[in-house]
């Protein structure tokens, strides 16, 4: 940032008075310009045993699958605009939906916000950021070329739950650090062998799961019309 939204003048990086960090104070206005973190909100559309992914037509990994999502508007809320970012991603009207993963990446100060949806009616076409949409079932999933961590992430949890029949809203905080070595490397079937540790699922999630199951026999709870 270089010149006020207010007057026009030049900001310069300094720590504001009863402030704890620096932020971008006009030199002419005192005016603060505060950096806020971006949420990115979007749907796993279910329909039947199958997920609905979009092909990227734009930059950044262009040519990967994803999840329909996208930065929120001002003025909609979360569910708003998930339901937004599968319509003009996908073309796709979803229903039922619950909020199901939410991802904090501090290092590019972004939150990730997906809704478990239900696909109703298969009806999609690609919109004008996806070059592709179509429905994939569990051991189609193109795993070795999904555009983000985030969504090899929700996919394996969904997968998980599904095999539950429970599904709970799960957290998870991704440093820098666990974003580069969630790159897939090789692929994975989602039937693969006991104990091999997936590119897209953490062992601590798999564990989550385990128990969720477990707990899931017990307690009957969130379950969600995914057929």
């Amino acid at each position: 940032m270089k010149y006020c939204s207010e007057c026009g003048g030049p900001v310069s990086l300094r720590t504001p008075p009863g402030d704890d960090r620096e932020r971008y104070v006009c030199d002419r206005c005192a005016t603060v310009h505060y950096r806020n973190p971006r949420i990115v909100v979007g749907c796993l559309p279910v329909h039947g045993s199958q997920v609905l992914l979009c092909r990227r037509a734009i930059q950044p990994r262009r040519d990967y699958w994803t999840l329909p999502a996208g930065f929120m508007e001002i003025g909609e809320s979360t569910l708003e605009g998930a339901r937004r970012e599968t319509w003009e991603e996908a073309h796709a009207r979803v229903e039922d939906e619950t909020l199901y993963t939410i991802f904090d990446l501090p290092h590019i100060s972004q939150v990730y916000m997906f809704y478990l949806a239900r696909l109703g009616t298969p009806e999609f076409t690609p919109g004008h950021e996806s070059l592709d949409v179509a429905l994939f079932s569990e051991d189609a999933i193109p795993w070795t070329e999904l555009a983000f961590p985030v969504i090899g992430l929700t996919l394996r949890r969904f997968f998980e739950d599904r095999r539950c029949g429970v599904f709970p809203i799960y957290r998870q905080t991704l440093l820098r650090e666990d974003w580069s070595l969630l790159r897939p490397q090789v692929g994975i079937h989602a039937d693969g062998m006991e104990g091999r540790r997936s590119a897209f699922m953490p062992t601590e999630w798999k564990d989550v799961g385990r128990h969720s199951c477990r707990r899931i026999h017990a307690d009957d709870s969130r379950r969600h019309p995914s057929g």
